[in-house]
């Protein structure tokens, strides 16, 4: 990818929010942490600095070698960037008398300056920040203010070095995209040439030059990533992809048969696997919920290995890894604590013995869909919601049975079936149902009842970081709860979760 922007980790929760802003301007952007800037720059055109949960003026505060981009690129600073290139430059960051958090308005802009074109005056901008900057660095040109915050945004005079104390990715900053375009375009005049159709274009070209007339095998799961995976794969080496779509005997009701009746009207080579009682016979007894996903990865990794060993000479293993995922396996500190292990970034036994390719591992989840309609999917499948990959195992809670799955199959039916007869289904990210280990007394007719709680999940978001629960209607609910409770045997309590993300996760396991 050329004309690219370099946007430098130093651990924001709002980083990958910089990169997806860049990526709506049609600029093609890579986020690298700050400790591990690219040898060759001869690619990039500009580079952001993220903000940070350090202050600079702390022992184990993150220190970047800029001495190949500070005046060399264009440059752009946010929060604890500016105060870094502050505080190391001949300016001061001190403690604020006040803690910078929250919204805030511009009450001074220098509309002169390219930065700021097409912003106006008490702009809502984001703070989040308990340093801030007294003085400016040398050649500092202040350009914005708030009432609390003296030195909001500045540049370095003879740079193209532009920072700003406040977050410009964040929604509450109602110009922040204008900003980002102001510096990326107009001062840093990076082409907006990142389209769906050119990523189609240059990956196909990619991966044909890469594969030549190698096999391909590739695990269908029957979500967007990796159907659009494959439609690109089949676009780029056609017959020479082998693709596999594994039951584990933990999927939707009915999925199995209506992913493949699905995928037959697509031109892919698609052979269905039913494992299921190897899946369910393996997780027999287990409980906790890493052991459940490790598990689960074991297996699919045998039962796939099994079928991939029946075709001859494949030299390659397609993965639908998309950036996020990579992200997160790249993170400040080193690899995430807590990457779930069915992400599965690289995550292959080495018997496999097989090259990896991820065609969409510089993609989010809102582009995949969007390359996914260039290549003329089926919008139905491409609206469908993410899904797990160990399934609907850690939506049981505790041990699993085919008696449990049964009981969470039928009410997960009824709540999706629900959702997209009532039109809310393209209105929430990802819903399900979760059967929880607990037993409630119940009245059926003039009998006691004693059996099983689930509760209901719908959550808002945009690429699953952070989430809101959906205010579904009271009427809606009642219809599903009644629907539930009447029609899947063994269940007499239905609940709705409320919680959002964070504090709470969307799964429960």
């Amino acid at each position: 990818m050329q004309h690219n922007v370099l946007i430098l980790d130093f651990g924001s929760q709002y980083t990958q929010l910089i990169a997806r802003r860049v990526r709506e301007l049609n600029i093609f952007c890579e986020i690298f942490p700050y400790n591990h800037v690219p040898e060759d720059l001869s690619s990039f055109k500009a580079v952001i600095l993220s903000g940070s949960p350090f202050s600079v003026r702390a022992d184990d505060a993150p220190h970047p070698d800029l001495s190949q981009i500070r005046g060399k690129m264009p440059l752009l600073a946010v929060c604890y960037g500016a105060q870094y290139l502050a505080h190391f430059s001949g300016g001061e960051v001190a403690p604020s008398n006040i803690r910078e958090y929250g919204r805030a308005n511009l009450s001074f802009v220098d509309d002169h300056d390219p930065f700021f074109e097409e912003v106006a005056l008490n702009s809502q901008v984001w703070m989040s920040h308990s340093d801030t900057i007294k003085k400016l660095p040398t050649n500092g040109v202040r350009l914005a203010s708030t009432k609390d915050v003296e030195n909001a945004a500045y540049r370095i005079e003879g740079e193209k070095t532009y920072a700003i104390q406040f977050h410009p990715e964040v929604y509450h900053s109602t110009d922040g995209k204008q900003m980002l375009e102001n510096f990326l375009v107009r001062i840093a005049e990076v082409p907006q040439n990142f389209t769906p159709n050119a990523f189609v274009d240059e990956i196909v070209a990619e991966l044909k030059e890469k594969i030549k007339d190698d096999k391909v095998v590739l695990g269908l799961s029957g979500g967007v990533d990796s159907t659009v995976a494959a439609v690109l794969l089949n676009k780029a080496i056609g017959k020479n992809l082998y693709c596999i779509f594994v039951n584990n005997g933990l999927l939707r009701k009915n999925e199995f048969q209506n992913v493949l009746d699905q995928y037959k009207g697509m031109g892919l080579n698609v052979k269905g696997v039913d494992a299921t009682d190897r899946f369910l016979d393996q997780l027999a007894g287990i409980e906790e919920p890493e052991a459940k996903r490790k598990t689960i990865g074991r297996v699919f990794i045998e039962v796939f290995d099994d079928e991939a060993h029946q075709i001859e000479d494949v030299k390659w293993l397609a993965q639908g890894t998309i950036y996020p995922d990579v992200i997160e396996s790249i993170s400040v500190k080193g690899p995430s604590a807590t990457i779930k292990s069915h992400h599965n970034v690289g995550g292959l036994p080495d018997f496999m013995k097989l090259k990896i390719v991820e065609p969409l591992r510089m993609l989010f989840k809102d582009e995949v869909r969007r390359v996914g309609a260039t290549l003329g999917i089926d919008p139905e499948l491409l609206g469908r919601h993410p899904f797990p990959g160990p399934g609907l195992s850690i939506r049981i809670l505790g041990d699993i049975t085919k008696e449990k799955v049964r009981i969470l199959q039928d009410v997960d039916a009824i709540f999706i079936e629900g959702l997209k007869s009532h039109g809310l289904y393209n209105k929430v990210w990802q819903a399900g149902a979760i059967l929880l280990p607990v037993n409630s007394v119940g009245v059926m007719g003039d009998e006691r009842t004693y059996e099983k709680v689930v509760a209901l999940r719908a959550v808002e978001s945009t690429d699953g970081m952070t989430a809101d629960w959906v205010h579904l209607p009271y009427d809606f609910l009642m219809k599903i709860s009644n629907e539930i409770i009447n029609k899947v045997k063994g269940v007499n309590r239905v609940v709705y979760d409320i919680s959002s993300k964070p504090p709470a996760t969307i799964e429960w396991e």
